[in-house]
């Protein structure tokens, strides 16, 4: 890895194209540097993981209202048009209309992988819109699964280099901000484009999707799904301006009026980016991991936690036994999904499945008296609105652990963490006290995912809306990706059953 130092330079400085960070991203993309072994297994992996999530979602509003609008765009010129999940390969639509639908249905569930650092992600969100530019224009290109491969590895590598460097988060800016030059820089790899293309997409793709946390604070809407899928879709839209001959706000990240000086540190900002130097392997996707619960991040290693108590506990399970429950973590967890908040909509048992999906408090306490986690069945109403879920659920609070959150930022994967410790008070006078670090599902974790893993996720999930023929279609052709010519890139979709989303009716809008 090269280090980049990075700071806002004023307009009569004028910082040479060659040392901004948009162009240090677009010379990693078009670096034709070999794709290992292992990260080509891995990308295989959440290529299968996306397809699981997106599966579970396909009737869900959110998700039929995006592949509604996807429709109303049919294959546009200069290529075949790219498939739409539930739907037949054949019915195509513009690529960035295919990315947006398949983004979204990608992540409203809230159940793909993830990466954390100073900043947060769903690297896995680079996906969608890197396959959408693939099938469409697999024939007239010669594009083939190596290549789709390449551009997805070099999504991941940038977006995790970002995060690993520039908290958006801490001025309230949405993490999808890193997924837009991630994206556009992955199609350029994608497509062999030249550096200058990459680097004025890049600067566009940023500009494009820079937008506030509100997204994720309060009463939490649906947009949480649409963001990533929009920002998908401006990095395809940038990337088609740059083959065009367009240009963008340069420097993006470093000039005076530029992201950094207004909407991140300020003018005396600087951070230190790492990249891989030419030549090098783009690993980063094998930093990330996997969700085995549809729930933020943060909540995986708890619901494990409150799986472990329920089983070795019985007595916390009697209505009324408990009195008080805190669980000790990091700044982020107790900030954005915890009490700390301040959220009042944390425990509101009326509240929105986006919202009870960043609620800490309201997950621990339906896991723990579950001792399991459904991805429809434990946001229902009915399951938020038990009185007894009620009652435990108001004793459950969350704060801030300098230990934690140390080690939630440390930069050795042996040493970071995502939990933390909890402790029960019972009203006989009893304290049960328990942690843990990382998710059982974590690379370090108890049961690690692996390919068996990943294939029974998407079998269960897909189980309810797909044809048996159908999901083992898909698997044998997801695990043949780097072997796919032009002409089979179309088939990595998945179709729901005959006439089920046919019987559903759309929304209507402008489309």
């Amino acid at each position: 890895m090269q280090l980049h130092h990075v700071r806002v330079h004023k307009s009569d400085e004028n910082l040479a194209r060659e040392d901004q960070l948009a162009w240090k991203i677009a010379e990693v993309a078009a670096d034709p540097a070999l794709v290992s072994e292992e990260v080509t297994e891995m990308v295989i992996n959440r290529v299968i993981d996306n397809a699981s999530v997106a599966a579970a979602s396909l009737t869900r509003r959110p998700v039929i209202a995006a592949r509604s609008q996807a429709l109303a765009h049919p294959r546009s010129n200069g290529g075949d048009g790219a498939t739409v999940f539930g739907l037949a390969p054949a019915r195509r639509v513009s690529p960035e209309w295919a990315a947006w639908a398949n983004g979204v249905a990608v992540r409203e569930l809230d159940y793909h992988d993830t990466f954390l650092a100073a900043e947060y992600s769903h690297p896995g969100d680079n996906i969608p819109p890197i396959t959408a530019v693939a099938q469409h224009l697999a024939a007239s290109r010669g594009l083939t699964g190596s290549d789709l491969i390449r551009g997805i590895a070099t999504g991941y590598e940038i977006q995790i280099d970002l995060v690993k460097s520039i908290s958006l988060h801490a001025h309230k800016i949405d993490h999808v901000a890193h997924l837009g030059p991630s994206v556009a820089a992955g199609i350029g790899t994608l497509l062999g484009l030249d550096k200058e293309t990459i680097f004025q997409a890049v600067g566009q793709a940023l500009h494009t999707t820079t937008a506030t946390r509100q997204s994720r604070k309060g009463e939490i809407s649906s947009w949480k799904a649409h963001a990533p899928a929009f920002a998908g879709k401006m990095a395809v839209e940038a990337v088609d301006r740059a083959l065009r001959g367009e240009t963008s706000p340069t420097p993006i990240y470093e000039g005076e009026d530029g992201v950094i000086a207004w909407l991140l540190d300020g003018p005396d900002g600087s951070y230190d980016v790492s990249l891989p130097k030419a030549g090098s392997i783009k690993r980063a996707i094998l930093d990330s991991y996997t969700k085995e619960h549809s729930a933020e991040y943060q909540a995986q290693a708890w619901i494990d936690l409150a799986r472990k108590l329920h089983n070795e506990h019985p007595e916390l399970l009697v209505a009324g036994a408990i009195t008080s429950v805190v669980i000790h973590t990091s700044h982020h967890t107790h900030y954005v999904i915890g009490s700390g908040a301040n959220d009042p909509q944390k425990y509101d048992p009326t509240a929105s499945r986006e919202t009870l999906d960043h609620s800490i408090p309201y997950i621990f306490t339906v896991a723990l008296q579950d001792g399991s986690w459904n991805h429809v069945d434990s946001y229902s109403p009915e399951r938020a609105g038990r009185p007894d879920t009620i009652a435990l659920w108001q004793t459950v609070t969350t704060t801030e652990d300098k230990e934690w959150t140390r080690r939630y930022h440390s930069l050795d994967p042996a040493e970071k963490a995502f939990g933390g410790r909890v402790e029960i008070e019972l009203a006989n006078g009893t304290r049960i006290v328990d942690e843990i670090a990382v998710a059982d599902a974590h690379p370090l974790g108890a049961r690690p995912f692996a390919r068996a893993e990943y294939i029974n996720k998407f079998r269960t999930l897909a189980a309810p809306v797909m044809e048996m023929s159908e999901i083992e279609r898909f698997l044998a052709l997801a695990q043949r990706l780097p072997e796919l010519g032009a002409a089979e890139l179309g088939g990595l979709t998945i179709v729901a059953k005959p006439g089920l989303l046919s019987s559903i009716t759309a929304p209507i809008g402008i489309f």
